[in-house]
């Protein structure tokens, strides 16, 4: 697997290249979107915290459980 570390140093075409080759070899075109898909999902959302765009756990459970 592509580390963050790693993502965070290379261009967004090298990060994209390196998760499609730790890809099985069994991996369908749809498995290599999926994994895209959600490596630039979790980039977001770490930059998010990272600029202190964040909802407390409490405010999460509140919304979601009444």
């Amino acid at each position: 697997m592509v580390s963050y570390r790693v993502m965070a140093s290379t261009g967004l075409k090298q990060k994209m290249v390196e998760t499609v080759e730790h890809l099985p070899e069994s991996a369908t075109v749809e498995d290599a979107i999926e994994r895209l898909y959600f490596l630039a999902k979790v980039e977001r959302g770490l930059e998010q915290s990272a600029a202190g765009e964040t909802i407390a756990h409490e405010d999460i459970k509140k919304r979601f459980l009444g």
